[in-house]
């Protein structure tokens, strides 16, 4: 974008005024950047309570627009778009909360087979997908012994619905990594469930 490109430039075929103009237009009148949470609040929000739960997301949700909102002149539309952008902050936020998110693991290990009926996050969510009890112990341990940065692609993927693109703009990695690191989880994953496949989105390309 160059330093004459306008808001207008960046309107999408229909008129629409598009993310990026938006956050160049926050850059001057702080109060169009609203414009962007109205756009994906709910989305960042049901991923946070995916991730983390229904407490922490509406903590957090608050927090990754805020973060974007000061960090808003550094966006650089060459570089990608504005959601992947905003799922960025929102890793960041949750990496702040990965302590808990292990702990979670560990009790989701520990009481398999147990189901109450409820779930309660990301790894509920996943291994609810196995029905074998044992199969979901496995799962849960699978995922709570993944590095962070193979957990973060996993999940943007499976739960975000995020393009390998996207995901590779959210977490700064090369577009290749990401691909990478989906085909290692999924087959481990699937090797440990004895070739079931529980995870939704993306292919293992």
């Amino acid at each position: 974008m160059t330093a004459n490109s306008t808001a207008t430039d960046l309107a999408d075929p229909r008129g629409t005024i598009s993310d990026e103009a938006l956050v160049e237009l926050s850059r001057r009148t702080p109060e169009r950047f609203g414009e962007i949470y109205d756009r994906y609040v709910s989305e960042i929000h049901a991923y946070l309570g995916r991730r983390l739960d229904g407490q922490a997301a509406d903590d957090l949700t608050a927090e990754v627009f805020l973060a974007a909102f000061r960090k808003r002149e550094t966006f650089d539309p060459r570089r990608g778009t504005v959601r992947p952008w905003l799922y960025g902050f929102a890793g960041t936020m949750i990496a702040l909360h990965r302590r808990a998110e292990a702990r979670r693991l560990a009790a989701l290990q520990r009481n398999a087979g147990t189901d109450d009926g409820r779930e309660h996050g990301h790894e509920d969510r996943v291994v609810t997908r196995v029905d074998a009890a044992s199969a979901q112990g496995r799962l849960a341990a699978e995922l709570r012994a993944l590095s962070d940065g193979d957990r973060d692609v996993l999940l943007l993927s499976a739960l975000g619905e995020l393009s390998h693109e996207e995901v590779a703009q959210a977490l700064d990695i090369p577009y290749g990594t990401v691909g990478s690191r989906l085909s290692r989880v999924r087959r481990k994953l699937r090797a440990a469930l004895g070739g079931v496949n529980p995870l939704l989105g993306g292919s293992d390309g």
